[in-house]
C-alpha cells in the first residue's frame, strides 16, 4: 500500500459531497494538556481540518483575540518543541488532518530541514505562513516537497493579478483571506468573494477555504456556497478563553451548528 503524504490528508478533507470545516487553536492555551483536550475535541466533533497556531512574539496577522491567546500559551511555558509534543499526543488519539500557522521565524529558528521533518513524522500536513511572500517561497519549497507537507498559500482581496504568483507550487489547499486586516470577528464579509474565488479558480485546481471573520453559522452557510471550505478560529479561540469546565461542551455545540450551517 502506499503510504499517502502529509499533505494529501489535507487535500482528501475536502470533497464534493461535503465542504470542510475548519477550526483553529492557539497551541497551549490555556495550557498543554487543555490545548490537547481542544482539538481532540474539535476533531471528535467533525472538524475536517484543525490549524494549530504556534504562539509568536509579533504575530503581523492576527487580531487581539488571537494575540492574547499567544500571551496565554507564552505564560504556560509553550514553545516550538513544545508544539511538536503537544501534536504528538493528540497522534496518539487522533489522525485529524493538521496544519499549523507559523511565522518564518520559528522555522529558520528551529532549522528548515529539522521542522519539516517533524512535520513529517507527525503528519502535520501543511503550513500557513503568513510572512512568507511568494517571492521568498523557494527558500523553504524544497524542504517542503522533500517531506511531503503543502505550504498553504494566503490569497488576500488585493491579491489580484498576483493570484497565479501567490499558488504557484502551492498545495493542500489556498488559504483565501476574507477582508483585509488582521484576524477576528465581523459582523460583515465586504470583500467580493465570488470574483475572488473565481479568479483563484483559473490559477489552481486546490481546494479553496475562506477565512478571516467568520464566525456565526449563517455567515459559514454563505461562504460554503461559494469556497470548498470555512475557517473559523477567532470565535474558537475566544470560546476557549470564555469557558473552562464546560468548554468541551460549547465546542462541541458550536462545530454541530457550523457543520449543519454548510452541509
Amino acid at each position: 500500500m502506499t503510504k499517502i503524504k502529509p499533505e494529501e490528508m489535507l487535500t482528501n478533507a475536502f470533497s464534493n459531497d461535503h465542504k470542510a470545516l475548519i477550526g483553529f487553536v492557539t497551541a497551549g492555551d490555556p495550557s498543554f494538556e487543555k490545548s490537547v483536550s481542544e482539538i481532540l475535541t474539535l476533531a471528535q466533533a467533525g472538524t475536517d481540518i484543525i490549524e494549530i497556531g504556534i504562539p509568536f512574539s509579533d504575530p503581523v496577522a492576527d487580531g487581539p483575540v488571537i494575540q492574547a491567546a499567544d500571551l496565554r500559551a507564552f505564560a504556560a511555558g509553550m514553545t516550538t518543541e513544545r508544539v511538536f509534543d503537544l501534536v504528538a499526543a493528540v497522534r496518539q488519539k487522533s489522525q485529524v488532518p493538521l496544519a499549523l500557522l507559523v511565522y518564518l521565524n520559528n522555522v529558520f529558528k528551529y532549522g528548515y530541514e529539522r521542522f519539516f521533518k517533524r512535520c513529517e513524522e507527525l503528519q502535520i500536513g501543511g503550513l500557513i505562513i503568513p510572512d512568507l511572500p511568494a517571492e521568498e517561497r523557494p527558500e523553504v519549497l524544497p524542504f517542503a516537497q522533500k517531506y511531503g507537507c503543502a505550504l498553504i498559500p494566503l490569497v488576500a482581496p488585493t491579491s489580484g493579478q498576483r493570484i497565479p504568483k501567490v499558488v504557484a507550487g502551492a498545495s493542500g489547499f489556498v488559504y483565501a483571506v476574507s477582508s483585509m486586516g488582521v484576524t477576528g470577528t465581523r459582523q460583515q464579509i465586504q470583500t467580493n468573494l465570488k470574483q475572488m474565488i473565481a479568479e483563484i479558480r483559473q490559477a489552481t485546481d486546490l481546494p479553496i477555504a475562506v477565512g478571516f471573520g467568520i464566525h456565526t453559522p449563517a455567515q459559514a452557510a454563505e461562504i460554503a456556497t461559494v469556497a470548498d471550505g470555512v475557517i473559523v478560529g477567532s470565535a474558537i479561540v475566544k470560546l476557549i478563553a470564555e469557558n473552562d469546565s464546560a468548554v468541551s461542551a460549547k465546542l462541541d455545540d458550536y462545530v454541530q451548528q457550523l457543520k449543519t450551517a454548510i452541509s
